[in-house]
């Protein structure tokens, strides 16, 4: 791999301080009650949202849940139980997974697709699943 040049260096080093001034995380807990992941933020701000909404937590447990670790200065939350990962930038956005994963769960979610993994299925083959349609013929 070739040594980044000064200016690509320099570059990367913007974008890093850039990060850590933005919001991180603070602290992130399960609240059993709500059954809200609740990330409270350097800012003071709470964010929280529902297990089922973020890719990998999607199918865990109460139990699952319960052990949560913030990481890399704030800019990542952890779950050792299930090892899913979750970048407090992109929660910030409303990105709760990968874009992948958010084009799946937003398509399904409009009926564009009945099941995620059409939408996957179409991004892969560039073709819908399902049924074809068919052109009707017009008498002339």
């Amino acid at each position: 791999m070739a040594e980044p040049s000064a200016e690509e260096f320099e570059a990367a080093v913007a974008r890093g301080n850039a990060r850590m001034r933005g919001p991180r995380a603070a602290s992130a807990h399960y609240d059993a009650g709500r059954n809200r992941i609740v990330v409270r933020l350097t800012t003071g701000v709470e964010i929280g949202f529902a297990p089922r909404d973020a890719e990998g937590l999607q199918h865990a447990s109460a139990e699952d849940l319960k052990s949560i670790e913030v990481e890399a200065f704030g800019l990542g939350i952890h779950f050792p139980r299930l090892d899913a990962d979750l970048y407090v930038p992109a929660l910030l956005k409303g990105m709760l997974g990968s874009k992948r994963w958010m084009t799946a769960r937003t398509r399904a979610a409009s009926g564009r697709a009945r099941d995620p993994s059409n939408s996957i299925a179409t991004e892969q083959t560039g073709k819908p699943a399902g049924r074809r349609r068919t052109h009707a013929i017009r008498d002339r």
